[in-house]
């Protein structure tokens, strides 16, 4: 009897220990099917991944990619009219509103990291991208080093800051590192004066500056301290969604869908100034595009692609 007793509460120990894993798995296909909508988190002013347009409607290459996904979605839960919500995200917020389920996808501009890896997950990447700074055209300033003693603005949430401190930036130079609440708001504290460099990821400054009243009042500079691999944000613990994601991801890729993508918002005039990027695809990425891999490596802070 007393052997009994003590296998039942054996027993009922295990199961205790293995509810918290269970409960950890993810079901987000049975989510989409229940309400018959996708939510995707997107951003505000992350040219030309994720922005609003003239009418406030939510475009951008990343935006394009995602809508493929969710046509791979509608096939796969054979939900044809399945209705597609977005919800406006920030770079501080942006990996809550996925890990609490708020939002299916994040679909902007997003750098996948490890430390990040332990509250969300990543698809593969599709765009690959350099932290440099943007600065007034007559600052005098070329790279770091010019920095000495000046304020620096980053956005709040970002890989950014983290890659000054890391890369010993912050310390040598003695930066004031302030932050801004989103990129516009930086952009907009180096024109106004009240910071000497914008440090973000080119291809962000470069829309920036683009989209900007007078662009040749400020320049894109300085030697690249990382390397940012933009990926999908989506729930952790979701095997099934994950493949179809990067199966979706990668026949894109290989049938060559992504080129054309590249080519309308990065060589193309786009909305809503019809600004032209002029921004050709780097070798990285286009040897990232031939052979799509979910293989990052983190160094100093900065996740860094393992290409072929």
């Amino acid at each position: 009897m007393v052997k009994l007793v003590f296998q039942f509460v054996m027993l009922q120990f295990v199961i205790l220990l293995l509810l918290p894993f269970s409960a950890m798995a993810t079901d987000t296909f049975a989510n989409i099917r229940e309400r018959k909508t996708i939510i995707i988190a997107h951003r505000e002013s992350s040219i030309p991944f994720s922005y609003l347009d003239a009418q406030q409607r939510p475009v951008g290459y990343a935006l394009d990619i995602c809508l493929k996904v969710v046509d791979a979605i509608k096939r796969e839960l054979k939900l044809p009219a399945l209705q597609v919500k977005y919800l406006a995200v920030t770079p501080a917020n942006r990996l809550q509103m996925i890990a609490d389920g708020q939002a299916d996808l994040e679909c902007g501009s997003s750098t996948n990291t490890a430390e990040r890896r332990k509250q969300v997950d990543f698809s593969i990447a599709y765009f690959i991208a350099g932290a440099k700074m943007l600065v007034r055209s007559d600052s005098g300033i070329r790279n770091w080093g010019d920095l000495r003693g000046k304020t620096v603005v980053t956005t709040r949430g970002t890989t950014n800051a983290q890659t000054l401190a890391d890369r010993g930036q912050v310390r040598s130079l003695n930066l004031n590192l302030i932050e801004s609440k989103d990129h516009a708001e930086g952009f907009a504290m180096v024109a106004q004066g009240k910071a000497a460099a914008f440090a973000m990821d080119d291809v962000l400054l470069y829309g920036l500056r683009a989209a900007a009243a007078h662009p040749a009042d400020f320049q894109v500079v300085g030697d690249s301290l990382s390397t940012e691999p933009y990926a999908i944000i989506f729930r952790k613990n979701d095997t099934a969604f994950k493949h179809l994601l990067n199966q979706e991801l990668s026949r894109l890729m290989l049938d060559g869908d992504i080129y054309r993508m590249y080519d309308k918002w990065f060589m193309q005039a786009i909305p809503p100034h019809n600004i032209k990027l002029q921004l050709p695809m780097s070798q990285l990425l286009r040897s990232s595009l031939r052979f799509p891999l979910e293989d990052v490596a983190d160094v100093a802070g900065a996740a860094q692609w393992r290409s072929p």
